[in-house]
């Protein structure tokens, strides 16, 4: 699972949100990518943001109390983003932006799965 922490006041994250989106089709039973919004005022800002996107492969997850940033990035880095494997275990995370469009991301996240756990 990949988990995307983002707000819609957040540049870099709206940024990802389109690519995320493809990610999640070229990586289709794969990896299920969830894009978890930030947002203090939850659906009554992402609903829209997700309705005018057309989004067609994320779910509009809302987290308005922030508390998977508050365990996942005290600092309130945003976006963040974490992959874990079948077990749970967290194989990669990027903080900030990232271009989730590029060849190299879904390559980046099959390498991670791939890879033996030390």
């Amino acid at each position: 699972m990949l988990i995307n922490l983002w707000a819609t006041w957040c540049a870099p994250c709206v940024k990802e949100m389109p690519q995320l989106d493809a990610l999640a089709g070229e990586l289709d039973g794969e990896v299920k990518v969830l894009t978890v919004s930030q947002d203090i005022r939850g659906g009554e800002v992402v609903t829209p943001f997700f309705a005018k996107g057309g989004y067609a492969r994320l779910e509009p997850w809302l987290d308005p109390e922030t508390q998977l940033a508050a365990q996942f990035t005290p600092e309130g880095v945003l976006p963040l983003t974490i992959l874990f494997d079948a077990r749970g275990r967290e194989v990669l995370r990027v903080a900030g932006g990232y271009d989730w469009g590029s060849a190299e991301a879904a390559r980046l996240i099959r390498d991670a799965l791939a890879a033996k756990p030390s």
